[in-house]
C-alpha cells in the first residue's frame, strides 16, 4: 500500500498530518488510510455563484480509521469524535471498522474495502496486524452486485416517493418523513453502485456530500444559497426524527410540494448516474 501524499499541496499534507496525530491521540488506532478523491488525486475546490444560487463543489479527507481488537467504543462515536474535532475549510469524513471487520471483508471480496486497499494511502500504521490479502470479484459479479443494490434501494426510494405523494393530500408531517427516506435511499443507491458501501447515517447532509463526488449535480438540486433554498433542504433533513416525534415539526403544502419536485430531480439523476457506471463496469478490466 502507498504511503506517501507528496502529491498534495503542503498545507493539505500539513492539515492531513493534524488529523491523523489528532485521531492517534484520541483513538490509539491500528491504521489510518486515506481514501476517495485525495487519495487518487482528483480532489476538488470549486465554489461560485450563478446568479442568486451558490454551488459548491468540495472534496473530502476520506478517511478510514481500522480501530484494535477489544475496542470498546461505538464505531459512529469514534466517527463523531473525529468529525467534531477538526473545522478545516475540507471537510475530514472519517468511517470506523475493526481490523476484524475489514480483514473479513477484504477476504469475502468487498470491493470498497479491496479499492482502499488498492489506492489508498497509509497515513498511519501501529504495526500489531496486517491486511489481509483480498479475494478478487470478476467484472460480472461486481456488476450483479451494483445491479442488485441499485434495485433494491432505488427501487424503495420509489415506492417512498409514490407513497410520500399520496399522503400529501392526508398528512404532512407523515408524507415529509417519507419523502426523507425517498432521498436517503436514492443517495443509498449512488453510493453503493459506486463503491459498495453505505455509511450508517441517516444524515442526508453527509449522505449527500459524499454523492457529489460521483454525481456532482446532486448538489445543484438543493443549493446552499439562498436562505429559503438552505431551509428546505433542513426541513427535508430534520423530517427523520421531527416529523415523527416532535409535535412543533411544521411544514406547509407549498414545502411539501416543492420537495416532492426535487425529489423526483434527485431521482431522475439517480437512476441515470447509476445505470451509466453499471453499464460501465468490465470495461477497461
Amino acid at each position: 500500500m502507498k504511503t506517501s501524499i507528496a502529491y498534495l499541496p503542503q498545507d493539505k499534507q500539513d492539515q492531513l498530518a493534524q488529523v491523523v496525530q489528532g485521531i492517534v491521540d484520541m483513538i490509539q488506532p491500528e491504521k489510518v488510510i486515506l481514501y476517495g478523491s485525495y487519495a487518487r488525486n482528483k480532489w476538488v475546490e470549486d465554489t461560485h455563484l450563478e446568479g442568486h444560487i451558490l454551488h459548491e463543489y468540495l472534496s473530502d479527507y476520506d478517511l478510514l480509521i481500522i480501530t484494535q481488537r477489544g475496542e470498546s467504543r461505538e464505531e459512529s462515536d469514534i466517527e463523531e469524535m473525529v468529525e467534531n474535532r477538526f473545522d478545516f475549510n475540507t471537510p475530514v469524513s472519517p468511517i470506523a471498522h475493526t481490523i476484524d471487520f475489514v480483514n473479513t471483508r477484504l477476504r469475502e471480496g468487498h470491493y470498497f474495502f479491496s479499492d482502499i486497499k488498492e489506492e489508498g494511502i497509509l497515513l498511519y500504521d501501529a504495526g500489531n496486524i496486517p491486511l489481509a490479502k483480498p479475494s478478487v470479484l470478476t467484472p460480472a459479479e461486481r456488476k450483479q452486485i451494483a445491479t442488485d443494490d441499485f434495485e433494491h434501494w432505488y427501487g424503495d426510494a420509489e415506492e417512498f416517493l409514490v407513497t410520500a405523494q399520496f399522503q400529501a393530500n392526508r398528512k404532512l408531517n407523515i408524507a415529509a418523513f417519507l419523502l426523507h427516506q425517498a432521498t436517503e435511499r436514492a443517495y443509498a443507491a449512488v453510493l453503493l453502485v459506486f463503491t459498495g458501501y453505505k455509511p450508517r447515517t441517516h444524515n442526508l447532509g453527509k449522505l449527500l456530500h459524499k454523492c457529489k463526488e460521483f454525481a456532482p449535480e446532486l448538489a445543484d438540486v438543493f443549493p446552499r444559497k439562498p436562505t429559503n433554498e438552505k431551509y428546505l433542504f433542513e426541513l427535508l433533513k430534520k423530517a427523520y426524527i421531527d416529523a415523527r416525534y416532535k409535535k412543533n415539526y411544521k411544514i406547509i403544502e407549498e414545502q411539501l410540494n416543492v420537495l416532492i419536485d426535487r425529489i423526483k430531480q434527485t431521482h431522475a439523476i439517480v437512476e441515470r448516474v447509476c445505470r451509466e457506471q453499471i453499464a460501465a463496469i468490465g470495461f477497461g478490466d
